[in-house]
C-alpha cells in the first residue's frame, strides 16, 4: 500500500516569504518607505495575542513596517472605527488588519465595511469578495483559500476540468475558495452540513478542501482514491495522554493517506500559508497602491 504524499506548506511559506523579501528593496528603493501592515488587536484573547505576534514577527522578518494597535475589550464601536478610519487615511499604511473574533459587543461586519478595500488584506470586504465573485483580478482575496490554491497549483499544475469539493461554506474559506477554483476552470460543489449524502458527493471530487471546523469528520472511505486533499481545520481535541491536548484536520488523516496522492498535514500544511500570503497581499496592495506594476512570482 502507497501512502499519500504529504504536501509541506512550512516550505512552500518559507519559499513565499524569501520572495516577498527580495522584492521589497526595490519597493523601498523606489517610494522611499517600507510597504506598512497595521494589525489592530481588541481585547486580550490569548491566541489572537499569539497570532498577532507571529503576524508582526514574519512581517519584519521581510523588511516590512510592522504596526501594532492594541485596544482595550471595552472600546466602543465609534472608537474602533474612527481608529480603521485613520488608518485608511495614513499614507504608510499599505495594509489594515483587525484581528477577529471582536468582543460580543462590536460589530464584526460594520468595521471591516470601514476598512478601505485597497487596504482590506484580509480580503473580507464586500467590495473584494464582489470583485473575486466576478473575476476581478484586482480583488484582495482570503489569505487562507488564496494559499491553499497556491499550494494546489504547486501540486498539480493545472487544475482545468477537475471536480473539487469544498466542504464548508464560510466567507472566510469556503466561498471564496469555491471562486478561486471556478477560477482554474474546475468543477465546483460546495458542501456543508445539511448536504445529503455527503460522503458520495465527496467521492467524487479530485480535489477536496475540507474547511468546516470539526475534527476528523471527513473520512478516509470518503475520499476517491488518487484525490488531491487540502485540510484546512485546525482544532484542539484531548490527547491519549490524561489531561493533554492534540492539533488534529477536519480529515481523519491517518485512514486518508492509505490512498490519497497527496495531503496538507495538520499541522504544518495550510497554516504558515496564511500569513504568509497576508504579506503577500500586502506587497500587492502596496504596489497598487503606490501606481507600480505587481511584481511576478507573487
Amino acid at each position: 500500500m502507497t501512502l499519500g504524499k504529504e504536501i509541506d506548506g512550512k516550505a512552500f511559506a518559507a519559499g513565499l516569504r524569501g520572495r516577498i523579501a527580495d522584492i521589497v528593496p526595490g519597493f523601498v528603493a523606489q517610494k522611499g518607505r517600507k510597504p506598512g501592515l497595521a494589525v489592530v488587536l481588541v481585547g486580550e484573547d490569548p491566541a489572537s495575542s499569539v497570532y498577532v505576534r507571529s503576524k508582526g514577527k514574519a512581517t519584519v522578518e521581510v523588511g516590512m513596517e510592522s504596526l501594532e494597535f492594541k485596544r482595550p475589550a471595552m472600546i466602543s464601536q465609534e472608537e474602533l472605527i474612527e481608529l480603521v478610519e485613520e488608518l485608511n487615511a495614513d499614507d504608510s499604511v499599505d495594509g489594515i488588519l483587525v484581528q477577529l473574533p471582536l468582543p460580543k459587543h462590536l460589530d464584526d461586519a460594520a468595521v471591516i465595511a470601514t476598512i478601505d478595500p485597497a487596504k482590506d488584506v484580509d480580503g473580507f470586504h464586500v467590495v473584494n469578495a464582489g470583485k473575486l465573485a466576478v473575476g476581478d483580478p484586482t480583488a484582495l482575496v482570503p489569505c487562507t483559500p488564496l494559499g491553499c490554491l497556491m499550494l494546489l497549483k504547486d501540486e498539480l499544475g493545472d487544475l482545468s476540468g477537475k471536480e473539487a469539493v469544498v466542504i464548508g461554506r464560510s466567507n472566510i474559506v469556503g466561498k471564496p475558495m469555491a471562486q478561486l477554483l471556478l477560477g482554474e476552470s474546475c468543477t465546483v460543489t460546495i458542501a456543508h452540513s445539511r448536504t445529503h449524502d455527503i460522503a458520495s458527493v465527496v467521492h467524487r471530487a479530485d480535489i477536496v478542501v475540507a474547511a468546516v471546523g470539526r475534527p476528523e469528520m471527513v473520512k478516509g472511505s470518503w475520499i476517491k482514491p488518487g484525490a488531491t486533499v487540502i485540510d484546512v481545520g485546525i482544532n484542539r481535541v484531548p490527547a491519549e495522554e490524561e489531561g493533554k491536548t492534540k492539533i488534529v484536520g477536519d480529515v481523519a488523516t491517518a485512514e486518508a493517506i492509505n490512498h490519497v496522492a497527496a495531503i496538507t498535514p495538520v499541522p504544518g500544511g495550510v497554516g504558515p500559508m496564511t500569513i504568509a500570503v497576508l504579506l503577500r497581499n500586502t506587497l500587492v496592495a502596496a504596489h497598487v497602491r503606490a501606481g507600480l506594476p505587481v511584481p511576478e512570482g507573487l
